[in-house]
């Protein structure tokens, strides 16, 4: 299983499209090449890394990797940690995403005290 963090808005264009193609925030697979992801472990750190921002809530895709018709390639993400990161070089088919999981803003929903 992997994982990627998706904004709201494109989670629910990936559904009238047949399938997910945005590979991180602000960033299209056409633009990267890729589709980021993580694994369990990960993806709650590149959430506080990279999304910290957002001020809506995020949709948490849980990928099942055997249902991709795209390859995926576990790579070195961070030159300096060497850590490694799956990337999707494709699209996401919407019957590999088989569980999703709304994440509000660490602050909570908009508007809230």
């Amino acid at each position: 299983m992997i994982y990627h963090l998706a904004q709201q808005a494109d989670w629910e264009q990936a559904q009238r499209d047949g399938a997910y193609t945005r590979s991180t925030i602000g960033r299209s697979l056409d633009d990267e090449g890729f589709v980021h992801a993580s694994s369990a472990e990960q993806w709650p750190v590149v959430r506080s890394r990279f999304y910290a921002g957002v001020d809506e809530p995020l949709v948490l895709l849980h990928i099942d990797e055997s249902r991709l018709s795209s390859p995926v390639v576990v790579e070195v993400g961070d030159p300096v940690t060497g850590e490694r990161f799956p990337h999707v070089y494709g699209p996401i088919d919407l019957a590999a995403v088989v569980a999703t999981t709304r994440l509000d803003p660490p602050h909570g929903p908009r508007g809230s005290v």
